[in-house]
């Protein structure tokens, strides 16, 4: 705001807030104080003509004069919808005074993420990541904030900040433990509802301390103002009606002594702003758009530059328009902005399209709000494939992307069926055997019993027709070994199958991590084939391709969440507890933000409670099932290692034996139901025979058995051996040590270290030897596996071996 006053006024917004400027002043001190110290924020909170610019220039000028670097950026009510405009506004100063080079070797791998987003790097093809790309302009500030120390950002009415920048304030605001900045934000109260006032909710709890709310000015305020402008003659009878006129807004209070003087005055203010344009007749105001719309075209800025006018044009039937905001949308994406490709093209159906596109718009906005929300997809999409305008291979992405989007809304039963009633339409030949593997790809991951009969049945078949040839039936190949996997079939062929569907042991070209057309749950089963069936190296490999294919993308949100989470999966399988531990927080953490309850949120957590019992961290393992919800009712989708069979073993570990006994029994009938008989994978009926030992021994000797039975039809090293440590667990005597001692012989062969460890120190005290639990101690050790060295010590500390 610029503004020509009296030579009091300049001041008078920052009368009676000595309190803020106090807080202010101090976080400069702080900031300036050491390079090394936690970033702050401050929220000022204050309805319209308070005071909350006036406070934010001040803070400018004392930041300033403590040497601080200082950037603002201000939010504009006809500009919401341009997205990242606030957050460009605050940072492109920096970035455009560097050269090109320089700024693309400062920014390093993010330079491609986030430069889109600046305004400073073309985007690329496809859609970019939301979520990606806010952890780019994270990592931009934080770089930026280090080369600038003492930093200060200034942002003014974050109220009518636009979706994406409150997005990445949001994030940012929960980073600056670790960042040493200074950001001031103010906003009004109320004005926005829904996702952006959820991130404005978020930026205040990250506060770390109350939000200031600026109140109006006293009577006795308010009176010192009209005094030192008009003179100390003014009575108090005028004073206090000029208190009671204005409510004591400081803003108004200026305005109605400025007028009392005759004073001509210039000034910049919302408030003024806002009158102006609503005063425009609407015919005008979006003709006007439209008249701004084309000299922003023809500048050669780019639909996306024109589109906050294109929005606000009178719907006239114009086919160059729906063009126009079909290129802004598709450029938005490009950016990762999906919110503002969505406005664009509901604003184009209000044209509407010409019949021939309208389908291709629909099918457009269902993909635009496909990663934020999957109901409206489903509509979009359902609306688009009955309409004619869909052919080919685009229809057939419709399918498969309307079967994703009913699969993420847990609608599973009605994702499996729309893409069997497409398949029933096709003729023999790729396509349909695309829509059949992605078929065979919901049933697979659904987690209640078989939708279809004889499902395994004809995918084998279907398999073994299949040489590797094309991407269709690698798929096929990797979803029939994923459902031997699950099924606990032969190891040798289940690694056999999946090695058919690689390409000289690599993901085919089409079948990458980051490629659109199968999706990630395709490769998750493939990599979690080798997984559960001892080829971890082959697993590990692909699991940290795909961390390191994410991470260079700057995709975030699930594909990050399940990326961290499957690595952390390796890690826990080879017996590498702390690292698995590491990256499972790191997964939960992310996927705390993409929504609880979510299947990718219930592999989190599953993974991590077990890691935690792994560890011997029994306490924290519950405190976390408690925090998180892990218990029933469980997802429709399925999760590695399976849920149920790991509350089941949580609750026993507590203490509470008759829910543990019940919730592995539970495990291991819905288990039998669905035909997954992998004893790695769903190891209730292991947990439940050592349960079961002293109340049941009959059944719990029975259970044994069928682990046995299991492995050995499995096969590897780590069935059999964890099998033979059930059958020691429940044997006494000789024949106890025995068993024992092979569970420990194949287990040493085993990649899984902490099962070894276990085994080792079971030998140990039933063989009362000491150099096998002095081994075992050593192991679990190395594992990070507390309780078992805590074991391992107590039995050495009572003399075993010396007896």
């Amino acid at each position: 705001m610029t503004e020509v006053r009296p030579p009091a006024a300049p001041s008078a917004a920052l009368w009676e807030r000595d309190e803020e400027l106090a807080a202010v002043a101090e976080a400069v001190d702080v900031l300036c104080a050491d390079r090394h110290s936690p970033g702050t924020l401050l929220v000022l909170r204050g309805e319209a003509g308070l005071g909350k610019t006036a406070l934010l220039a001040e803070t400018r000028r004392i930041a300033e004069q403590r040497g601080c670097t200082v950037w603002s950026a201000r939010g504009g009510e006809t500009l919401r919808t341009v997205p990242f405009n606030v957050v460009r506004q605050l940072l492109q100063p920096a970035l455009v005074s560097m050269l090109p080079e320089e700024a693309r070797e400062y920014l390093g791998d993010w330079y491609g993420i986030a430069g889109p987003a600046l305004g400073i790097a073309d985007p690329g093809d496809g859609q970019a990541d939301p979520q990606g790309v806010c952890e780019g302009l994270v990592a931009a500030v934080r770089r930026l904030a280090r080369r600038d120390w003492p930093l200060v950002l200034l942002i003014d009415d974050a109220h009518w900040a636009d979706q994406e920048t409150l997005y990445w304030l949001a994030v940012f605001a929960e980073r600056l433990a670790d960042l040493s900045v200074l950001v001031v934000v103010a906003r009004r109260p109320g004005e926005i509802t829904g996702v952006s006032a959820r991130h404005l909710d978020a930026v205040a709890e990250a506060a770390g301390r109350p939000v200031t709310d600026l109140s109006a000015l006293t009577p006795e305020a308010a009176a010192g103002l009209t005094r030192a402008t008009l003179g100390e003659n003014a009575d108090a009878a005028f004073c206090r009606e000029v208190w009671a006129v204005t409510g004591g807004n400081p803003y108004e209070t200026v305005e109605l002594l400025a007028k009392v003087q005759d004073t001509e005055l210039e000034f910049v203010h919302p408030l003024i702003a806002t009158a102006v344009y609503n005063s425009i007749p609407d015919a005008l105001r979006r003709a006007m758009h439209g008249i701004a719309a084309r000299i922003v075209t023809d500048s050669g800025r780019g639909a996306a530059a024109a589109a906050r006018h294109l929005l606000e044009v009178h719907p006239d039937d114009d086919e160059e328009l729906v063009w126009q905001l079909r290129e802004a949308a598709r450029e938005h994406l490009a950016v990762g902005a999906p919110d503002a490709a969505r406005r664009c093209l509901e604003r184009a159906l209000e044209e509407p399209p010409r019949p021939e596109v309208h389908a291709l718009v629909l099918h457009e906005l269902g993909s635009a709000t496909f990663l934020t929300a999957p109901a409206r997809t489903i509509g979009h999409l359902r609306t688009a494939l009955g309409m004619p305008g869909l052919d080919g291979d685009r229809r057939v992405d419709a399918v498969i992307r309307l079967s994703q989007a009913l699969l993420h809304n847990d609608q599973m039963e009605e994702a499996v069926r729309t893409v069997e009633a497409e398949t029933a339409r096709m003729p023999a030949g790729p396509t349909r055997m695309r829509l059949q593997a992605v078929q065979f790809m919901w049933e697979g991951v659904h987690a209640g019993e078989s939708l279809t009969p004889g499902r395994s049945e004809r995918l084998a078949e279907l398999a073994a027709t299949c040489t590797g040839r094309d991407n269709a039936e690698r798929a096929l190949l990797i979803l029939r070994g994923f459902d031997a996997m699950m099924r606990g079939e032969n190891a040798e062929e289940i690694a056999e199958i999946c090695d058919r569907a690689l390409v000289n042991g690599r993901l085919a070209p089409g079948l990458g991590w980051t490629d659109n057309e199968w999706g990630v749950e395709l490769l998750l089963m493939l990599a979690s084939s080798y997984v559960y069936t001892d080829r971890l190296d082959r697993a590990e490999a692909l699991y940290s391709e795909a961390l390191q294919a994410y991470d260079t993308a700057g995709w975030g949100g699930g594909h990050l969440v399940l990326a961290h989470a499957y690595v952390g999966l390796a890690h826990r399988r080879r017996g590498r507890l702390e690292a698995a531990e590491n990256s499972l927080r790191e997964s939960l953490r992310l996927a705390e933000r993409v929504g609880r309850g979510l299947p990718l949120y219930w592999t989190a957590t599953s993974n991590l409670v077990d890691t935690l019992l792994a560890r011997g961290h029994v306490d924290e393992a519950w405190a976390m099932a408690e925090r998180h919800g892990f218990a029933p009712p469980y997802p429709s989708t399925v999760v590695l290692p399976d849920p149920r069979s790991v509350r089941g073993r949580l609750l026993l570990a507590v203490g509470r034996t008759k829910e543990g006994v019940n919730e592995l029994e539970a495990a291991e009938k819905a288990a039998a139901a669905r035909g997954h008989l992998n004893p790695v994978h769903v190891f209730a009926a292991a947990d439940l025979a050592r349960a079961l030992t002293t109340e049941d021994p009959a059944r719990a000797a029975r259970l044994a058995v069928d682990v046995r039975r299991r492995a050995e039809r499995l096969g590897t090293d780590t069935a059999i051996g964890e099998a033979l440590r059930v059958a020691a667990a429940l044997d006494t005597g000789q024949r106890a040590v025995r068993l024992a001692g092979q569970a420990v012989t194949y287990l040493e062969s085993s990649p899984c270290q902490y099962e070894h460890a276990a085994a080792r120190i079971e030998y140990g005290v039933l063989a009362r030897s000491v150099p096998d639990l002095e081994r075992g101690e050593a192991l679990a050790r190395s594992c990070g596996a507390d309780g078992l060295v805590e074991r391992a010590r107590a039995e050495l500390a009572t003399g075993v071996g010396r007896r």
